[in-house]
């Protein structure tokens, strides 16, 4: 527990042991309100996580406090990004809860950053609020393990108290989910010792607001490869608005939208080869420490949605009287909410159990790549699903209701769409 206490102490929060702050309304037990009928419990199951991650739970818990739901509606109602929001993560060290204790993080898991991850969305925030932060985690890890000394003291510190924002760019629009085959191309001149990148990217998520962007591009031609898994590297360059060949266009979408989406146009875009991660042409190897990352903080971000949404049906449902009485009462109402819950709590132990292959993998190398990629896409995938069910059944179970924007619950069937579409679990 050494690593969470010098967390906490950042945070001014003591550990669980100890005497924790009182819990907000969407983490205390459901008593008579809440979702269980029968007993004094939490909507989720804690029984089987570890002291970190509760102890996680509880401390990001009382930051999203200060956040309410009224906060993020005004966000996503005006695309207004959640700055303050960002800010106070950063301020306490949240950013750096999977990143290297000498580099200021506080060196735990993807299952810890899982954990916070669910407990962002679970709070009211919404996708919006995880993804405001959420590249920062993940895009990171890959520059975190692979990273020279150089690279890492220079940016990781500034990543983890909220000076540098960070963008993930490797999805194009030709290409799909045929990464292997991205088209974007960054041409080394030794002459100069700079590379010239030239391509697209697309669905960059907070490009207008990150400094920073960890880049898989193209450095030998397809056509020249033995295998399609080499020939790309990886950079972590800088967004440089002043300098020739960048061009960002923000994508008008459906729901997150206190988030930018961007189409970015990179023109012989030049970037110091001292920003290539690692060794250049071994950048797919890299990435997936990025990608499998990725997968388990969306899973954990899909159940923080899904369990939100539920609770917010179980509140409606018993407090809405028709013909004298609560409309939770009737099967209609109960079962698909119980039906939902059920599913949430299936994929929740398929997620901990990719984010902690995850965390494992890096101390076992007898643990396989692609195990570890079965999991995190698979518990992606399950958990996309199960909140889906879970906001569609809050949103019916609201009737008319449901369809306002003052009911939370519009809001996250919008965003409950983003696990489901991106990234693909293939």
């Amino acid at each position: 527990m050494f690593r969470t206490y010098r967390l906490y102490c950042r945070t001014t929060l003591r550990p669980r042991r100890a005497i924790v702050p009182s819990r907000p309304p969407f983490l205390r037990p459901a008593g008579g309100c809440g979702f269980s009928t029968s007993a004094t419990r939490p909507l989720m199951e804690l029984t089987g996580f570890s002291e970190e991650q509760l102890t996680v739970r509880d401390a990001v818990s009382a930051i999203c406090t200060k956040f309410p739901n009224t906060y993020w509606q005004e966000c996503d109602q005006n695309e207004r990004d959640p700055k303050e929001f960002h800010a106070a993560l950063a301020k306490d060290g949240w950013l750096g809860i999977a990143l290297p204790e000498e580099l200021g993080g506080a060196g735990l898991g993807i299952s810890e950053a899982t954990m916070m991850m669910q407990t962002i969305t679970q709070s009211g925030a919404g996708m919006a609020g995880a993804q405001a932060i959420h590249a920062n985690v993940y895009a990171t890890q890959p520059l975190a393990r692979f990273g020279t000394r150089e690279q890492l003291e220079e940016t990781i510190p500034k990543i983890i108290d909220g000076t540098w924002r960070t963008c993930f760019g490797v999805t194009e629009p030709n290409t799909g989910l045929e990464t292997l085959k991205l088209k974007t191309l960054a041409k080394r001149d030794p002459s100069r010792d700079v590379y010239s990148v030239s391509g697209q990217k697309i669905w960059i998520t907070c490009a207008q607001v990150a400094s920073k962007m960890i880049l898989l591009a193209r450095t030998t031609a397809l056509e020249e490869v033995s295998k399609a898994t080499q020939g790309l590297s990886l950079f972590c360059i800088d967004l440089d608005r002043n300098q020739p060949g960048l061009e960002m266009r923000k994508i008008k979408k459906m729901g997150g939208r206190a988030v930018d989406a961007n189409e970015v146009f990179f023109d012989k875009y030049e970037v110091p080869a001292a920003t290539l991660i690692g060794q250049e042409n071994d950048g797919f190897r890299i990435i997936l420490h990025g990608m499998n990352a990725e997968r388990c903080l969306l899973a954990g971000e899909a159940l923080g949605l899904g369990y939100a949404a539920l609770e917010r049906a179980a509140q409606y449902a018993k407090d809405r009287v028709v013909f004298g009485r609560a409309i939770g009462q009737n099967q209609g109402i109960a079962h698909p909410l119980a039906d939902a819950y059920m599913r949430l709590e299936a994929a929740k132990l398929a997620t901990y159990h990719a984010a902690r292959l995850y965390d494992a993998s890096k101390l076992d190398d007898a643990i396989p790549v692609h195990s570890v990629g079965v999991a995190c896409n698979s518990a992606k995938y399950l958990a996309a699903e199960a909140a889906f069910t879970a906001c569609e059944r809050a949103v019916l179970s609201h009737g008319g209701m449901g369809y306002a924007m003052e009911y939370d619950v519009e809001r996250y069937l919008r965003e409950c769409l983003v696990p489901r579409i991106a990234p693909v679990a293939a």
